[in-house]
């Protein structure tokens, strides 16, 4: 594995495993991962003209949701949506024993104005044969104090397709939660409306994380493969860009599902997986 630095067509920083495959990373940016080549193809959408204007929101990539996913539900915390970790500067490492690397995000007195926690998250992004494995790791670093951290984790990779029309998800509930009307709906329903855009979330049942499939119409498949406590699957569209998010969260939209005491730590792990259909 190779690990370098490189400055077009933005400065960005690039590992290549033994086999070709590739990511790209621009640490100061929130972590955010700017693109994955699996098997000589580029997994990843990425708007690189919306990137170059650090006043516009990213539209690609894989950017981080942390400490809430979406907006957190009354005011507790000053928290914007998805919180803060998407625009934070990372600390980036070579993973070692692996193809990959870590990010480190810790608080910071920007961070604990509208979070009051001391916290480090570490993200571990290992190229495997065909997939891309993530590691996360949530520890309170509060010296002391009773007071448990809360917190929900999710990532939102803009995987790349042909088109909408083209797409095509397998592997989901029959039943989802609308995120736009706030209304159960028929995942089937939801999904025929692809080209029109949609935010619909589907969750686990019994202990068991749903585990579907993007067929992208490149002649590729995608799958999410989750391990609880990531039991939330998200897909978002937004037309009419030739992408789909399929997005794993620990906790529903503006919820907080886990509460760390001090000295406390919680791990999440989820994989994108590729095959040719």
């Amino acid at each position: 594995m190779t690990l370098s630095r490189v400055d077009a067509p933005f400065p960005h920083w690039q590992v290549t495993a033994a086999d070709g495959d590739q990511l790209q990373v621009v640490p100061e940016r929130g972590g955010l991962i700017t693109g994955w080549r699996c098997g000589g193809e580029e997994c990843l959408y990425f708007d690189a003209e919306r990137f170059a204007d650090p006043s516009k929101s990213v539209r690609g990539g894989i950017p981080v949701l942390f400490p809430v996913c979406g907006t957190l539900a009354g005011d507790e915390f000053a928290l914007p949506q998805h919180g803060f970790a998407r625009d934070q500067p990372w600390q980036l490492e070579e993973l070692q024993g692996a193809s990959g690397i870590r990010l480190t995000l810790t608080d910071s007195p920007v961070t604990r104005a509208v979070y009051p926690f001391g916290f480090r998250l570490t993200l571990d992004y290992s190229l495997e044969p065909g997939a891309l494995a993530i590691r996360a790791l949530v520890e309170c670093t509060d010296p002391s104090g009773e007071t448990a951290m809360p917190f929900a984790l999710g990532l939102h990779p803009y995987l790349k397709v042909l088109s909408l029309a083209a797409a095509r998800l397998e592997g989901l509930p029959e039943r989802c939660f609308d995120h736009l009307s706030h209304t159960e709906a028929a995942t089937a329903d939801q999904l025929a409306r692809l080209e029109q855009g949609v935010d619909l979330r589907v969750d686990g049942s019994h202990g068991e994380a749903p585990q579907p499939w993007l067929l992208t119409g490149r002649n590729t498949a995608v799958q999410l493969q989750m391990q609880a406590p990531l039991a939330h699957a998200v897909v978002w569209s937004d037309p009419p860009r030739p992408m789909v998010c399929l997005e794993p969260w620990s906790a529903r939209r503006g919820e907080w599902e886990r509460k760390l005491l001090p000295g406390e730590h919680s791990e999440l792990r989820c994989r994108y997986v590729t095959r040719p259909v």
